[in-house]
Order: C-alpha cells, then structure tokens, then sequence
C-alpha cells in the first residue's frame, strides 16, 4: 500500500536549499517516492523568535509506511541533517523541519501526532507551496485555496 502525503520541509540555518534537497534524497533511499515538489519559497518566520527567513518547499510522495512510521521517518532525517530538537527553542531557527501536513484521507490526534495538521490552515508558509502542486486540495473540508485567501502572505516570496 502506497499512500499519497504531503510533506512541508523547512530551513534557515546553514544553506536551506541545499538541506532541502538532501533531506528529499534521505526521504527517497528510504523508500518515499516523490512524484511532485513545489517551488522553494522565501519566508518570513513565524512565531514569537527572532531569526532568518526560511526556505520551505511541499513535497507530494507516495509512502509505503503508516502515518506513525512516516513520523519516526521524518525525524530521524531531521537527526542525520543536525537537528537536536532537546537544544532548540521552540519556534526558533533550526537547520530542517519536516511537517507531514496530510496523509490521505486519514485524521490522526496522538500526543505527538496530529493528521491533517493542526495548523495548516493558518499558515500561509505551507499553503502557498501546497496549493501550487496541489491546487484542488481539501483539508478537513475546507479548500486550501479558499483558506489561503483569508492569510496575510505577505514576505512569501517564490525563489528562482
């Protein structure tokens, strides 16, 4: 079984770009396939912590492995690309983040994991590359399209 995800990748610490792209290969040779990728986008961040623009991109793959192994997955990619989340602060910079923000049609709510994702609809940084490989998207019964035009989007910049 193969399930259609959507993954929000994130950095700005270091080079964001060149960290996207590894974490992509990470999630590939293990056995992800990616069959669509949005943009890289510029952003501002979001949260309470001053620090440096991101980089964000969605990614579209097909998974061979359940929402809970899908997390384990994108955490331990985080790991072999540095990141320590016991030592940042919440909300602060970091080197890579990786979001599952849908997983089929599933709804997931554990302790650690919340499908789709909690805050999708409020954050402009992971609708804009999600509408533009997805454009017809629903989550949790609203159009993703609908939702981003509520959202101030503004410092989202695509990038060449």
């Amino acid at each position: 079984m193969n399930e259609r995800a959507y993954l929000c990748l994130g950095a700005n610490l270091g080079e964001p770009r060149e960290t996207l792209h590894r974490a992509a290969g990470l999630l590939e040779q293990a056995g992800l396939t990616i069959s669509r990728r949005s943009a890289f986008y510029r952003t501002p961040p979001w949260g309470p912590v001053p620090q440096p623009d991101y980089v964000n991109q969605v990614l579209e793959v097909f998974s061979p492995l359940r929402p809970r192994d899908l997390l384990v997955l994108a955490l331990k990619v985080e790991r072999l690309l540095g990141r320590d989340r016991a030592r940042e602060e919440r909300y602060g910079p970091r080197c890579i983040d990786i979001d599952i923000l849908l997983f089929g049609e599933e709804s997931v709510s554990e302790a650690d994991l919340v499908l789709p994702h909690p805050r999708l609809l409020e954050r402009a940084f992971a609708l804009v590359p999600l509408t533009e490989i997805a454009p017809d998207i629903v989550v949790a019964g609203v159009k993703a399209v609908a939702a981003l035009e509520r959202l101030d989007r503004s410092g989202i910049e695509r990038l060449p």
